[in-house]
């Protein structure tokens, strides 16, 4: 049986969006939408041996994680880590750190899902999952959404007084540059041991795999304006596609 760290991971206050991990979405607190789509997944999947903890400075955050799923470990998050410029990736150590010190036993993978993105699905989650499960030579897989515009062509960077092609090329169509793609943030899934060992704080320092998702998994709540579009847009996925209706109606009263 396979051992999977599931990591939450929200800082109190927002600079951007002030207390955005306490919100509710669509009526419900915004952090159940991840914590349903998590358990919808493991009841998929019970090979999975699975724990799930949330790492946090907020206290609120905790009680309000508490009153409806007891069973999420909270790791009070130090005050070394709750600065703006501390890489996530040292929060997800860690997790994995402390988890592991706590059930005296290791893990296989950590998956860290992100709290402001709630329009994600157990199929969305399945997928990364399975991904990296299925390629044992990838350090992390991560979820991404079909880019809506390419470096090769409608992409430009300024230079000096002008602008200029992100990435020059004789390209004549879309179709001939490389495959691009937007991270979204939504879904990492990593390597244990990649996890536990990199130094440097760096994503892009392993081989790395995607997960696609619909594109509206694009936008993540960092601003009031977002988090109004995204209820506008959630409306419509649950009127219209099960696998997120399904998620909102997994969660607990």
């Amino acid at each position: 049986m396979e051992k999977l760290l599931i990591s939450i991971a929200g800082r109190a206050g927002s600079k951007g969006f002030r207390n955005k991990n306490l919100k509710s979405f669509c009526g419900k607190p915004l952090v159940y939408y991840t914590l349903s789509a998590a358990e919808l997944f493991l009841k998929a999947h019970p090979e999975i041996k699975a724990d799930i903890a949330l790492n946090t400075d907020s206290p609120e955050l905790a009680e309000l994680v508490r009153a409806k799923y007891p069973e999420v470990i909270w790791l009070p998050r130090s005050e070394e880590l709750g600065g703006d410029t501390v890489p996530k990736m040292a929060v997800f150590q860690d997790s994995l750190h402390r988890m592991e010190k706590m059930r005296g036993e290791r893990y296989d993978y950590l998956m860290d899902l992100d709290i402001t993105s709630p329009l994600r699905t157990a199929p969305d989650i399945a997928a990364a999952y399975e991904k990296k499960h299925d390629r044992p030579d990838l350090s992390l897989v991560f979820s991404v959404c079909e880019a809506r515009r390419n470096p090769w062509f409608n992409q430009v960077k300024v230079v000096e007084d002008h602008v200029e092609v992100v990435n020059p090329s004789r390209f004549t169509g879309r179709q001939q540059a490389p495959e691009v793609y937007d991270v979204n943030a939504s879904i990492y899934v990593f390597e244990r041991d990649w996890l536990a060992e990199n130094t440097t704080g760096m994503l892009w320092d392993g081989k790395i795999g995607v997960s696609v998702m619909m594109d509206t998994g694009i936008i993540d709540i960092d601003s009031e304006g977002d988090y109004r579009l995204m209820e506008a847009i959630a409306a419509h996925l649950y009127a219209r596609y099960p696998a997120f209706a399904a998620v909102q109606e997994n969660i607990r009263d």
